[in-house]
């Protein structure tokens, strides 16, 4: 298949265009856009307009801050709840809208929507981006039970640790994949349902928390983190000017 990848920095587009164009053979289109900002689809729309477009992957997300919080301590928060809603939820509903009539016309389609594993349960000090994820896994699962007899596979798809900038590259175990091991896996799981957690550990450790009550364990743990995480930067800011900067 040729590829239509669409982000907002021209710069690592390219090169990824680069990339799979070399291993792949294959075409790649470039779309630089912003997903959170306003009034960018009609853009989008535009530049697609011609191609048959087999299969979508709604990749895109964005975590409020690196470093969990309580809904009311987000920094910026009018805003940050701005750029999630348009990010995580808005931009899904927007490219099915724009990409679905094809597939419907054609009777044939695949949608992938990135969820997370956070969604199974109510996610305290990930309040507002596990509630986006709630959004992908509903809105999925309506929609796939709307086009199913169409011949078209709608999936949430809800991984837990998976190392990459969103996780600052949590070294690689058995739970926490690299993106190459959990796209090889999940991808055995498209005719599993209209939602999957992608790998065999993510799938138990989905039943766990949806099982067993950890709800207070969770809260206490994620305080925890937080409070190493704040000491942890405070120390690297504190030694940093201590050596009067960095090359």
């Amino acid at each position: 298949m040729n590829v239509v990848i669409i982000s907002r920095t021209k710069e690592k587009l390219d090169l990824v265009a680069k990339e799979i164009g070399h291993t792949t053979g294959q075409m790649v289109k470039v779309i630089v856009t912003d997903f959170i900002k306003e009034n960018v689809f009609s853009d989008i729309e535009d530049q697609l307009k011609g191609l048959t477009i087999g299969v979508l992957v709604n990749n895109v997300g964005i975590l409020p801050s690196t470093i969990p919080c309580q809904f009311l301590e987000h920094e910026e928060l009018n805003q940050t709840i701005t750029k999630v809603i348009n990010c995580n939820v808005k931009t899904m509903v927007k490219m099915c809208k724009i990409i679905l009539p094809g597939m419907e016309n054609r009777g044939k389609g695949l949608i992938l929507n990135i969820s997370s594993g956070v969604a199974s349960v109510p996610f305290p000090m990930y309040t507002l981006y596990s509630s986006s994820k709630v959004f992908v896994e509903r809105f999925s699962q309506s929609l796939q039970a709307e086009y199913k007899d169409e011949g078209i596979i709608i999936q949430a798809v809800a991984p837990f640790g998976i190392s990459t900038r969103m996780s600052g590259y949590q070294k690689t175990n058995m739970v926490t994949l690299s993106p190459e091991q959990f796209v090889e896996r999940s991808l055995q799981y498209i005719r599993a349902g209209d939602k999957t957690n992608g790998c065999i550990c993510h799938i138990i450790l989905s039943w766990v928390l949806q099982t067993i009550p950890l709800k207070d364990f969770m809260l206490q743990g994620l305080q925890e983190y937080v409070k190493k995480s704040i000491e942890k930067k405070k120390n690297l800011e504190n030694n940093k000017n201590k050596s009067g900067g960095a090359i």
